[in-house]
C-alpha cells in the first residue's frame, strides 16, 4: 500500500470488461476486512470527492452510497490500489454493521470448507 489513490490515477487502473473494479473494504481502526464491492471510475471519483464510500450495484445497475438507507455509513480514510492496478482497497471508519445481514463483516463466520 505505497500509493494512495487519487483522481489522477483512476484512469490508470485496470477495470474489467464490464467497466468495474473490485473494492476491498477494511476497517481503519481494527484492520478487519468488512466487505467486497464493485466500483466504476465514477463511483471512485464520488468516493474520493465526498469521502463516503460509493459503489456500483451490479444487481440494481445504479450507484449506492454505503449507509444511505441503513445508516451504517463508511467514511473514507484512504484509498489504495494494488500492484497490478486491478483492485482497490478502501480503509474506512465504519458506522454500524457493514454486512446487509447485520453482521460486522460480510466474512463473519463464513468459513469455506472442503
Amino acid at each position: 500500500m505505497d500509493e494512495e489513490l487519487s483522481t489522477r490515477t483512476i484512469t490508470e487502473l485496470s477495470f474489467g470488461a464490464d467497466g468495474l473494479i473490485p473494492v476491498i473494504v477494511q476497517d481503519h481502526r481494527s484492520g478487519t476486512v468488512l466487505m467486497l464491492a464493485w466500483a466504476d471510475a465514477e463511483a471512485l471519483r464520488r468516493t474520493l470527492t465526498t469521502e463516503r464510500a460509493t459503489y456500483w450495484s451490479r444487481s440494481r445497475q445504479e450507484y449506492w452510497i454505503k449507509g444511505a438507507t441503513s445508516g451504517h455509513t463508511q467514511e473514507l480514510v484512504a484509498a489504495y490500489h494494488d500492484c497490478d492496478g486491478d483492485t482497490v482497497l478502501y480503509t474506512v471508519n465504519q458506522s454500524g454493521p457493514a454486512c446487509h445481514t447485520g453482521t460486522a463483516s460480510c466474512f463473519d463466520n463464513r468459513r469455506l470448507e472442503q
